[in-house]
């Protein structure tokens, strides 16, 4: 199969494409691609069948991840929960990525795919793609009423805390100014570092609410003009995704996040959209699975699949996992700095 290159950056026919695309996510569009080249670096790329005069018919999109501390690699895509392959058939899928895998897997450390839908036979059979990793991911649909999605929440967990919220006067508002994203940048660290990881830096926050413009909204539940809680969402088609949550454990008790997220299903509803994609969670995160689950999402297997020249899948996570869990024991400061300067490592 012959294979060519296009830079979807600079060439238009990847907005035409993903524009027209079922499968086709937030991910796979030139703003996240564009602030990952402007926070990290990242240079993308994008594999297809199609020649350069002609229309796309299909295209994986990869970052090429350069890099002295976690080798060269590449990606589809850094930071993204899926980013799946916009081919027609298994058959052309398996065909492209066997094509990849001859040219180009000598020359890095990895490749890694982040397939949406799960199409195991594909990816490994003949392409020297084996799975990776495995996560859970959710959906919350938003065609029902919102009388019905609300009856969807657990009672105890998730209804009874909007309603302690709403007793304790939370308030709630939402934005992309400066100020707002302060607000979450400054709640987004605690979260990191209580759950001992790196923080990503400032500028990548900034970085994607200018690129997305008003299809990214900043949502922020403060008590008294204390932020508790905050989240990061982007508009896609008719799907709102949550990319992005924070909160202060001290405000716990006063079901900010819980009414965060009722708040955002109420929005994403108004809006006319039909689904609220909550991303993946760790199969060994049982709180976020069952938090995502009463809220009345549905979850799924996802697979993330690689071919590696130079280590196993198992020893490169390994080594980021110690990078990353190092850096988040640094005094607050340098523990910033080493977001800003390092995280780029880990993508």
């Amino acid at each position: 199969m012959q294979l060519y290159t296009l830079d979807p950056l600079c060439d238009d026919r990847w907005i035409n494409f993903t524009d027209q695309h079922s499968d086709a996510s937030v991910f796979h569009t030139r703003p996240w691609l564009e602030a990952l080249k402007l926070t990290y670096g990242y240079v993308p790329i994008v594999f297809t069948t199609s020649a350069p005069a002609e229309d796309l018919s299909d295209g994986i999109v990869f970052c090429r991840v350069e890099s002295w501390l976690t080798g060269r690699r590449l990606v589809s895509l850094p930071f993204a929960d899926h980013c799946h392959p916009l081919v027609n058939t298994p058959a052309a899928l398996q065909s492209l990525l066997s094509t990849l895998a001859l040219r180009m897997a000598t020359s890095w450390r990895y490749i890694e795919l982040r397939p949406l839908w799960d199409e195991a036979r594909a990816m490994e059979e003949g392409t020297g793609f084996s799975r990776s990793a495995s996560y859970q991911y959710h959906a919350l649909d938003l065609r029902p009423d919102s009388e019905s999605l609300y009856r969807g929440l657990h009672v105890n967990c998730i209804q009874r805390k909007i309603r302690r919220a709403e007793r304790e006067q939370l308030s709630y508002e939402e934005g992309r100014s400066a100020s707002h994203v302060d607000k979450f940048y400054s709640l987004f660290l605690l979260t990191r570092r209580r759950h001992g990881l790196l923080s990503q830096p400032r500028e990548w926050f900034r970085n994607l609410t200018r690129c997305f413009g008003n299809r990214l909204k900043v949502r922020v539940v403060s008590k008294d003009e204390q932020p508790v809680a905050a989240m990061v969402t982007i508009e896609h088609r008719n799907t709102i995704v949550y990319k992005y949550g924070a909160s202060d454990p001290q405000f716990h008790k006063l079901g900010g996040m819980p009414f965060l997220f009722w708040k955002t299903i109420c929005d994403a509803k108004n809006s006319g959209a039909d689904q609220l994609d909550l991303g993946r969670s760790d199969d060994e995160s049982v709180g976020l699975v069952q938090f995502k689950q009463r809220l009345g999402a549905a979850s799924s297997n996802l697979s993330y699949y690689r071919i590696c020249s130079q280590e196993s899948a198992v020893e490169a996570c390994s080594r980021q996992t110690v990078i990353r869990s190092a850096f988040a024991r640094l005094p607050n400061r340098l523990y910033r700095a080493a977001g800003s300067m390092l995280y780029r490592h880990v993508g």
